[in-house]
């Protein structure tokens, strides 16, 4: 399947995502996983919202890292800084800033590995792999020559080079 393809196809809340060509479309998340997106997403747009430092999407929407090679994802949550909201069309075209996606048994091997490996090439500075299970969140900077990767256990402060105001202990995130 081709971008133009996928984008032509009937909008709906269906979590998919376009990997070279080949169409992925796995199941609706699990209440909880949605339940910590949402979190997640309400804080960290609460935070940018107020500091005016650009606009923060929860999933699904449709970002696409590479139009000629169809490669389409849908991060969980997503944050595009205020001096690039000129790459927001309908879809994101391009990178965001900071991507967030909270791991569950079903996309966890996918979301460390290749779609990690993804959000490094196509240019996104920062992705919190937020880990209930184990109640941490990892933290990858993209923004240096190498990357850094920081763990933050639940009652830690989460640090962010993309959005360095924002103060969370990752436990937030997980309280019911």
């Amino acid at each position: 399947m081709t971008t133009v393809e996928y984008l032509n196809t009937v909008e709906h809340n269906q979590p998919r995502e376009l990997a070279h060509g080949i169409l992925r479309e796995p199941p609706a998340p699990f209440f909880t996983h949605q339940s910590i997106v949402l979190k997640i997403g309400r804080m960290l747009a609460d935070h940018v919202e107020l500091k005016n430092l650009g606009k923060v999407a929860v999933a699904p929407v449709d970002v696409v890292l590479d139009r000629e090679r169809a490669l389409i994802v849908q991060p969980d949550v997503l944050f595009i800084a205020a001096e690039r909201l000129s790459i927001i069309a309908n879809q994101v075209w391009g990178a965001p800033d900071l991507v967030v996606e909270v791991l569950s048994p079903g996309t966890e091997s996918h979301d460390r590995g290749e779609k990690l490996g993804w959000y490094r090439q196509y240019g996104v500075r920062e992705c919190w792999l937020v880990d209930p299970y184990a109640e941490r969140a990892i933290v990858y900077d993209f923004t240096g020559a190498t990357p850094e990767v920081r763990s933050t256990a639940a009652n830690e402060y989460l640090q962010s080079t993309v959005v360095p105001t924002f103060r969370a202990a990752p436990g937030t995130f997980f309280a019911v």
